[in-house]
């Protein structure tokens, strides 16, 4: 039913160019749209016709990580389904799980628009949205909702963020109190101190109160959910490090890596259009294509330091099937996605899953779990 919108995918990206957000709430709005028909049953057939278009079914793609089936290894990345309205939707587009949020304890508007913009001569997003979310509270009964009629069928994780209004002095408590709302409703959770667009919050990553923020989430987890922490591309091996000893000694039971970069480098647009402004000048996250080798290269670095004996969920730059076997080769588990899907389409995953299975029969390897790691000592 779907597929035949594949040609003129192109035509969506050119007609939103001008308001990528307005056109991602479309997007969001239409996957709400989905799931409520299903529930006044009469939408069943449309999610089987985006299982038919968008899903691949491979076990040889499964990962068994933290005592839950994955049932590929692609994700949808964290800032995408800030709210998790969208959230029985996802296995219907063919995504092994999905991450939700940034979500904060307090609800936030974000920053002043236009904050959203494509980079298409570099397929790239810049973003400075500031985590703009409805509050942990409202996506708690939204997820209580959308559980009890679509009971979750692939591993959903939510990523925490520090509401702008906490001072960082008080973050321990603001992740806390996130946190207690959702605790039942996901599966895991991250730990985001390393958003470009909350003032203050990536200073976090390298002083004492992540500790305190480890310490006060772990104390209250009781090891009941799996807690991972999300880091910037923009740290220094000795940055990472620290991170990792971290991780060690507050038993987290993974790193995602990474999240957006605040480096103008190498970038063929100049001037963003929007404003006029030299892309220099512009604050916000950069993602997409230009992330793509460091985060591969973070990846690669982590998996040697600690010997692969911490799951690393991979993201950065992911568009095709060799760059999702390049992290994966690097030490990455599991992948994740989101500008490459905006910019591929949502028959990307299904590309991407059906690319690496290919490459597996090509490496005569049985299983993905086989491949993780294998260049990392490139």
């Amino acid at each position: 039913m779907f597929d035949f919108a594949k040609p003129f995918y192109p035509l969506v990206l050119a007609a939103t160019q001008s308001n990528p957000e307005w056109g991602h709430r479309q997007m969001i709005k239409t996957l709400q749209g989905f799931d409520r028909l299903s529930r006044e049953g009469r939408g069943q057939w449309i999610l089987d016709q985006l299982a038919h278009s968008f899903c691949q079914n491979d076990q040889r793609l499964s990962q068994d990580i933290w005592g839950l089936n994955f049932p590929n290894i692609l994700g949808l990345s964290a800032g995408c389904d800030k709210d998790a309205e969208a959230a029985a939707i996802w296995p219907y587009l063919g995504f092994g799980f999905a991450e939700l949020g940034g979500v904060t304890l307090h609800a936030q508007s974000g920053n002043p628009q236009p904050r959203l913009f494509r980079l298409p001569l570099d397929q790239a997003v810049l973003n400075r949205l500031g985590g703009n979310n409805l509050g942990a509270e409202v996506m708690a009964k939204t997820l209580q909702e959308t559980w009890h009629y679509h009971p979750r069928s692939i591993p959903i994780g939510i990523n925490l963020i520090k509401s702008k209004i906490t001072p960082l002095e008080a973050a321990a408590e603001d992740y806390i109190g996130s946190f207690q709302y959702l605790k039942d409703l996901a599966d895991y959770f991250v730990i985001n101190v390393s958003s470009p667009n909350t003032p203050g919050l990536r200073s976090l990553q390298g002083s004492e109160e992540l500790e305190k923020i480890l310490n006060g989430l772990q104390s209250v987890n009781q090891g009941e959910k799996r807690l991972l922490i999300k880091i910037s591309p923009d740290l220094d091996e000795v940055a990472i490090r620290t991170i990792l000893d971290l991780a060690k000694t507050y038993q987290l039971s993974g790193i995602v890596a990474t999240n957006t970069t605040i480096q103008r480098e190498g970038l063929k647009t100049q001037i963003l259009p929007k404003t006029g402004k030299k892309i220099q000048e512009e604050a916000g996250g950069l993602s997409g294509m230009p992330l793509r080798q460091r985060s591969t290269e973070i990846i690669r670095f982590i998996y040697q330091q600690t010997q692969g004996s911490i799951p690393i969920i991979g993201i950065g730059g992911i568009f095709t099937a060799e760059d999702a076997w390049e992290k994966i080769t690097a030490g990455a588990s599991l992948l994740q996605v989101y500008t490459g899907w905006i910019y591929q389409g949502p028959w990307m995953v299904k590309d991407v899953l059906q690319g690496l299975g290919n490459r597996l029969t090509d490496h005569n390897l049985t299983h993905i779990s086989q491949a993780v790691g294998i260049n990392a000592n490139l």
